[in-house]
């Protein structure tokens, strides 16, 4: 049977610790009851709780006072501040040192009750965050790589056992998947950790000029060569390269890392020297290299000589489950960055965040979350923080605003829908939902004005509301 969260209630006045602790026994809470600051610090001494819920002001020792060293006992305890006082000042101190809501009395206690609950959420979520990161910590060096999923245990599994080996990886999945933290992840604990972890986006070099980038050039080899250059793999010499999108490369160059796998040597651009080098080879790419292999779009050999151990890692909507630790992490990760006080996700933007499909998968999730979190002002990601095309992705608003379901377009019409169709339909509602600011519409959307006003007019979208 699962254990009920357990609340510490503190306040001086017994007769309201005594409802509070009904009220919140009812929600099915474990509550200990508490009429000092001290007794509540010697409770807190002897036994864990998962919330504390305090006065603020209170005789002997002060809510504020009792807030200090709370947080020197247990640093990640959420705390619910309840005060008669609304002086900003006193509410302002609390919330620096920690608090995670506060409340005047008279209590809204159907407000509580939902405060209560995001921050026994929030807590969990952090927890596991940690526990999840310590857990990687220990298998890896790694706590970038967040997932408890099934397909995600699954690659972890795959990366240990990679690690302590030099064997060629090739690492599969959709951009946005995180494929270079895993290729991080398995130099940085295997035996040439202390060596040069050296990385190549293959498909964002020009084929001109990617020889050179991976092989080097002595100088004068062509226009522009003043000097010789190292290539990549000398730099990786020891250590690892990472090869992003080799799926990319053209077939010259294909040939060329063919031949640096089987022997170990290479010439430069214009050169005539062997260069060896001694370096473990990881490649990733988000294409599917069979059917490339069967076109004539990549090599065979090469195909079967980068794929000794590969690794497919899921798209994010393939792994739900790890929606919410992820959104924990960033919280955790942009609260830093920012020194920010964001401390919960409401359920109904969480809901957002689990039913979209999330085509650019754990990247577009940070861009969106990083971009909500700035738009947060109130220590709470709330759905109207969230862009207009993640929102408008669902149909169940309650303002009487009809969304489009683009699920529903694309798979019940007896056509497919144009993508100019679907666009119109998020610009009209983007217009509607900013009351048609320009500024706030374009925001929201992730273009610039210009392109906004552009579009508009394409669609010949009227302006007038």
């Amino acid at each position: 049977m699962e254990k009920a969260p357990s609340i510490l209630a503190v306040d001086d006045e017994q007769d309201f610790v005594q409802t509070l602790s009904d009220i919140l026994n009812k929600d099915g809470y474990s509550v200990v009851t508490s009429c000092s600051g001290y007794e509540a610090l010697q409770m807190l001494s002897i036994r864990p709780f998962d919330l504390v819920v305090l006065d603020l002001h209170m005789p002997l020792i002060s809510g504020v006072d009792t807030l200090k060293r709370i947080h020197k006992i247990d640093p990640g305890l959420p705390v619910i501040i309840l005060t008669a006082d609304t002086t900003v000042n006193t509410i302002v101190e609390a919330m620096k040192l920690g608090a995670y809501d506060y409340f005047a009395k008279p209590i809204e206690w159907e407000k509580l009750e939902i405060a209560i609950r995001n921050a026994l959420v929030t807590r969990e979520l952090r927890s596991e965050v940690r526990r999840l990161k310590g857990q990687l910590q220990n298998k890896f060096g790694f706590d970038q790589v967040v997932g408890k999923s099934k397909k995600m245990l699954e690659v972890f599994s795959s990366l240990e056992r990679v690690i302590d080996t030099d064997v060629t990886v090739s690492i599969r999945g959709e951009s946005g998947t995180g494929k270079e933290l895993l290729a991080r992840a398995v130099h940085f604990n295997g035996t040439r950790k202390n060596r040069p972890f050296v990385a190549v986006n293959c498909a964002a070099i020009p084929e001109n000029l990617l020889e050179s980038e991976l092989f080097g050039h002595e100088r004068g080899s062509f226009t522009g060569a003043v000097q010789r250059r190292i290539g990549k793999f000398e730099q990786a010499n020891g250590g690892t390269l990472f090869l992003d999108e080799i799926g990319d490369m053209a077939h010259s160059t294909q040939v060329k890392i063919l031949r640096v796998l089987q022997e170990r040597q290479f010439q430069r651009v214009g050169g005539s020297e062997l260069v060896s080098v001694d370096v473990r080879v990881i490649s990733a790419t988000n294409k599917q290299l069979e059917e490339e292999m069967k076109n004539g779009r990549f090599r065979e050999d090469l195909y079967y000589r980068i794929s000794v151990y590969p690794i497919v890692v899921p798209p994010l909507r393939q792994r739900r489950d790890d929606i919410a630790l992820l959104a924990a992490f960033f919280m955790e990760k942009y609260n830093k960055e920012y020194r920010r006080k964001v401390k919960a996700i409401l359920p109904q933007t969480m809901d957002y965040l689990m039913s979209y499909d999330w085509p650019g998968n754990v990247r577009e999730l940070e861009n969106i979350l990083e971009r909500s979190f700035l738009n947060s002002s109130d220590g709470i990601l709330l759905p109207e923080h969230l862009p207009i095309t993640l929102t408008s992705f669902r149909e169940p608003m309650s303002n009487g605003d009809t969304f489009i379901d683009l699920k529903k377009v694309v798979s019940l019409t007896n056509r497919i829908t144009p993508l100019k169709e679907l666009e119109r339909e998020v610009l009209v509602q983007a217009l509607r939902l900013t009351n048609y600011n320009m500024s706030t519409a374009a925001l929201e959307l992730g273009i610039g004005r210009t392109t906004l006003y552009r579009k508009l007019e394409k669609y010949r979208i009227d302006l007038r509301r």
